[in-house]
């Protein structure tokens, strides 16, 4: 057990670690290329360490350092790897690389931990089928391990109807799409966030994008810039904007936080339900906007929310949900049944392990989280259930009570490897 205890207030600069899912999308996309790529500030977490793993058995070249240097084969470069791809607990690793592989012509099968194999792939297969992959999972729900065989031929462009707003699976499309015979559309029922779609602009690719419906063109080359720039993960950025807002006489500014607009709900509900937060220094690189962040402490009220703000925010709800805990008045989140498909259950963790420093402040249903903010707060031994979001939230919401245990300290590598030398 890790034990964390009260702090009385927060006055300090922050540097954090690079965005996971950029990172993710540049070792990606810069291993599709024929010339080197340097990556800065890539997070060396576990996510994206299964990513730069996955990779190199896939005969590409990634020297890792204080930058990452991946010098790929171009498009058409990769090659069959020897042994099975663990994506590890990372699953922006294994639903990006199965729209990367599905059009290639080799057999590949992926596996990953205990975790990875419980979740449900299907949504990810059912399009890449319909453009005419080969791939095969465990059950019905299409769990691991999954095998990608070789297309009985290139695959076709289709118009794909998103039922639900999933970066992830938009992702995986669109990777394929690059190698299919003619165009693909995808329609989202909300934008989420388009790392992918950027930064393949930043490639060269043509992706258009109007509103909801983004159309990618097949693929000769990827043209790379010689140089990345990982802007700093907003989702980690959240843990401190909501502890400097619900800590008295706190101040601390975060310095170059990636402010993509598909990203940035976590900072648009905390000022609607009062926080005082500034955008500072706002930069571009590689088509990602980012800037340093001033939070300081602030009176929070409940708020209602959902629909399109959820893909925005999506990763950032169990640091909204201590933030909401300390407003007046109840929050609602509706729409969030996503949360019940991560890395574990979010809804039902958040429930009951929330619910031990705050008793009776949580609710969920199949769909929503509900929060009854100001409730009396306790010292509690908490389980993470291995989720590295779950342990973060639980550690600034025992810092900003009466203190916490939690049972797994070690998860919060898998994104934010030195958390706990800003929090102690």
């Amino acid at each position: 057990m890790k034990k964390i205890l009260p702090i009385k207030n927060l006055r300090e600069e922050i540097k954090i670690p690079g965005d996971k899912s950029i990172s993710h999308r540049a070792v990606m996309l810069a291993s599709l290329a024929d010339t080197p790529v340097e990556i800065e500030n890539f997070l060396a977490g576990a996510d994206c360490l299964s990513t730069i793993s996955c990779m190199k058995k896939m005969g590409v070249d990634i020297q890792i350092g204080e930058k990452i240097l991946v010098t790929g084969n171009g498009l058409f470069g990769l090659r069959e790897p020897s042994d099975i791809l663990d994506a590890g607990n990372s699953g922006t690793t294994l639903r990006l690389l199965l729209g990367l592989t599905a059009p290639q012509n080799f057999l590949v099968t992926f596996t990953g931990d205990s975790s990875l194999r419980q979740r449900p792939m299907a949504r990810v297969i059912k399009p890449l089928t319909e453009m005419g992959a080969s791939i095969f999972g465990r059950n019905d729900n299409k769990n691991l391990p999954i095998t990608v065989l070789k297309p009985e031929k290139k695959l076709r462009g289709i118009t794909y109807k998103m039922p639900v707003a999933s970066a992830q699976v938009k992702s995986a499309i669109i990777l394929a799409a690059l190698y299919a015979e003619n165009p693909t559309t995808i329609i989202e029922p909300y934008p989420s966030r388009n790392h992918t779609e950027k930064m393949l602009q930043a490639f060269d690719a043509n992706i258009q994008t109007v509103g909801n419906e983004i159309k990618i063109f097949p693929a000769e080359k990827l043209t790379a810039p010689e140089k990345i720039i990982v802007p700093g993960d907003i989702s980690s950025a959240a843990y401190w904007l909501v502890l400097a807002t619900i800590l008295k006489n706190s101040c601390v500014i975060i310095k170059n936080v990636g402010i993509n607009e598909t990203r940035t709900g976590i900072i648009d509900i905390l000022k609607k339900m009062g926080a005082q937060i500034e955008i500072l220094n706002a930069q571009e690189s590689g088509g990602e906007l980012f800037a340093d962040l001033k939070v300081t402490s602030s009176k929070l009220r409940g708020v209602e929310f959902g629909g399109e703000m959820i893909p925005r925010l999506i990763d950032e709800i169990p640091a909204l949900a201590v933030a909401a805990a300390f407003a007046e008045g109840d929050t609602i989140i509706n729409d969030v049944g996503e949360l019940r498909v991560k890395e574990t259950d979010r809804l039902a963790a958040i429930v009951e392990e929330f619910n031990k420093i705050s008793p009776n402040s949580f609710e969920a249903t199949e769909n929503s989280l509900k929060i009854h903010g100001g409730n009396k707060k306790i010292f509690a031994e908490c389980k993470t259930f291995a989720d590295h979001r779950m342990a973060m939230s639980l550690s600034i919401f025992g810092a900003a009570a009466d203190g916490v245990a939690i049972d797994d300290s070690d998860c919060v590598k898998i994104s934010y490897p030195n958390f706990f030398e800003f929090l102690g």
